[in-house]
């Protein structure tokens, strides 16, 4: 079976839309880790997709912020900002739909889909001894987390964690590369985010599992920047979640 992982879309539709047309007929079942909404000026029709093409989603710390105004006291005044926004202009549907989206962790096919860290959903897990303290805490081979908005993960193997990630010198050039996952070792995977990367590239950000080969894809593909900028800056957003989208940030 094959996957498609992704997370983080964060009402970007453009980059949404984009990720969409790149996977068209490429996988078989899709997952959503989590921030639907927050930031981007198109939360409604992020959520419809969302809604209408994945079955396993889980919420995010902006899904839950958005729908309720639940947590923002953890938000910078840009992030609180934008949240505020969206909760304004979300549709009772959308709004009721992200409200009652699973926590992570959520075990799913073998595997656990976490939006944050296994051991705190809004932890960012951003340093190999985090991963160190939830590679202890599960045997689980394959875990997936988002909220970093940075591709790549750690690997556990002989009692040693290591990280990697998309942007590494050699990688970044391509669109893609494919991670083999080894007999023996347990992994802590992010696909990246969709609507706002920040490792250093723009282009929006995903994975696909391919279970039959024991193999990880990580993609990466273009998208329409300009008219995910110009939405953001037409509906009132502060210009800096504009001005972030170009530089992977």
């Amino acid at each position: 079976m094959r996957i498609l992982i992704y997370s983080d879309i964060h009402a970007n539709l453009p980059a949404l839309e984009a990720m969409a047309a790149a996977t068209a007929g490429g996988y078989d079942v899709s997952v959503c880790l989590g921030d639907v909404v927050g930031y981007g000026a198109q939360p409604n029709q992020t959520s419809a997709w969302v809604r209408a093409a994945t079955p396993t989603v889980i919420r995010g710390n902006h899904d839950r912020a958005c729908a309720a105004l639940h947590g923002l006291q953890w938000f910078n005044p840009t992030a609180a900002a934008a949240a505020r926004w969206t909760h304004h202009v979300l549709e009772e549907p959308a709004r009721q739909w992200l409200d009652e989206l699973p926590a992570g962790p959520l075990p799913w096919e073998g595997m656990s889909l976490v939006h944050g860290s296994p051991l705190d959903e809004d932890e960012y897990l951003v340093e190999p001894a985090q991963a160190a303290g939830a590679f202890a805490a599960t045997e689980i081979r394959l875990q997936w987390f988002g909220h970093t908005h940075i591709q790549g993960g750690f690997e556990y193997s002989e009692e040693e964690v290591s990280e990697f990630r998309h942007g590494e010198p050699g990688v970044r050039q391509s669109g893609s590369f494919t991670l083999r996952l080894q007999a023996g070792a347990r992994y802590l995977l992010n696909p990246g985010s969709v609507g706002q990367p920040r490792d250093g590239d723009w282009r929006a950000a995903y994975a696909i599992l391919h279970q039959e080969d024991d193999a990880v894809t990580f993609h990466r593909v273009p998208y329409d920047l300009a008219a995910a900028q110009a939405s953001i800056l037409q509906a009132g957003l502060p210009a800096a979640l504009a001005q972030r989208l170009a530089k992977g940030q």
